[in-house]
């Protein structure tokens, strides 16, 4: 089983090594890091990733795993990023998004009639690329994973390779990498959390809703044209 994770500049490193540290660990999977050029890749967040393979040399995956973050809007709009997504969708048997990763799926044209989760920050986006928002923090539609923020990809991939695998070797990771989450705080979700903080949260974020927003639009409308 090989497995693709895309890597674009200013994702979401949880978002890629989260899932990355569980599916590293399943016997006989295989995995690149492709980017456009094999050029240092850096996060959101300042943490610098180094791709194994590029656009024109990767080859064709098993599984295809879509990270989020702010970068996303920026890839959206992107040719060459969305063409590759789709390519690599076409013939694989597994495609996981994770958080705003969703979002380059439907930009992709993978996700018209199919349920999907998404960050719940940009949840709302989902319609604009013909698909129905789920609020879980999983989501299974067909052969498409998709994923709430950033700590549920690797709910997500435990899930997967549950099914893709068998629930003993999803369990077993499970146990390797002691992954029982007891948050500090109640909360991590709006429904959990108090008004207040919900409106902190959304404060601290207008300035990255309107960039998405925008940057949904113009892939919605890129779509659209080319259907």
């Amino acid at each position: 089983m090989h497995v693709n994770f895309l890597l674009f500049p200013a994702l979401t490193q949880l978002d890629l090594t989260g899932p990355f540290e569980v599916l590293a660990r399943v016997p006989g999977f295989t995995i690149d890091f492709v980017s456009e050029t094999m050029e240092p890749v850096r996060s959101d967040r300042g943490l610098v990733m180094l791709p194994t393979a590029t656009f024109d040399t990767a080859t064709a995956c098993d599984l295809l795993v879509v990270p989020g973050g702010p970068g996303t809007d920026d890839v959206l709009s992107d040719a060459r990023w969305v063409g590759f997504t789709a390519s690599q969708a076409s013939t694989a048997r597994y495609i996981l998004g994770i958080c705003t990763g969703s979002l380059l799926l439907g930009a992709a044209g993978l996700l018209r009639g199919k349920h999907a989760a998404c960050h719940w920050q940009a949840r709302e986006f989902l319609p604009m690329f013909g698909a129905i928002p789920d609020e879980a923090r999983m989501c299974v539609d067909g052969n498409i994973y998709t994923s709430g923020g950033v700590t549920s990809g690797i709910d997500m991939a435990l899930k997967a390779v549950g099914l893709m695998v068998d629930e003993d070797t999803a369990r077993q990771i499970q146990l390797q990498i002691e992954y029982d989450p007891e948050p500090p705080f109640e909360g991590g979700t709006p429904s959990t959390s108090s008004p207040a903080i919900v409106q902190r949260c959304l404060q601290a974020t207008r300035a990255r809703y309107a960039i998405r927003a925008a940057a949904v639009a113009r892939a919605a409308a890129t779509l659209e044209s080319a259907a």
